[in-house]
């Protein structure tokens, strides 16, 4: 991974084999529904008309390629583990170059 100047934007060379698990109809949606507002893989699932089991996996994917992460982890009242996440980018800009495909992002100040 290599850090561009600016604090705000980061180069990120993504692999070309999962370029499809970030740039699908899912992953977007997930991103854009967590922009703002941390939630639940459920929550995430429900906001967006998305099989939960579907979810969880994208999620999954969207994890490892730093693109979003967990928030913050809460019980609930029936003593279930309840992760928040939120997404880490509030923009993608994908650049195809010799060498690779480039991705910058816009990263989200996430508060803690």
């Amino acid at each position: 991974m290599r850090t561009a100047a600016s604090s705000n934007f980061k180069d990120q060379i993504i692999d070309f084999c999962i370029l499809p698990d970030i740039l699908d109809k899912a992953g977007c949606k997930i991103i854009m529904s967590i922009a703002d507002i941390s939630k639940t893989a459920s929550q995430i699932s429900q906001d967006n008309n998305l099989p939960q089991s579907s979810t969880y996996k994208k999620i999954k994917k969207l994890l490892k390629t730093g693109l979003i992460e967990i928030e913050r982890i809460s019980i609930d009242d029936k003593g279930k583990r309840v992760v928040f996440y939120k997404s880490k980018v509030e923009s993608l800009e994908f650049n195809l170059q010799r060498g690779g495909i480039f991705v910058k992002f816009n990263t989200n100040d996430i508060k803690r």
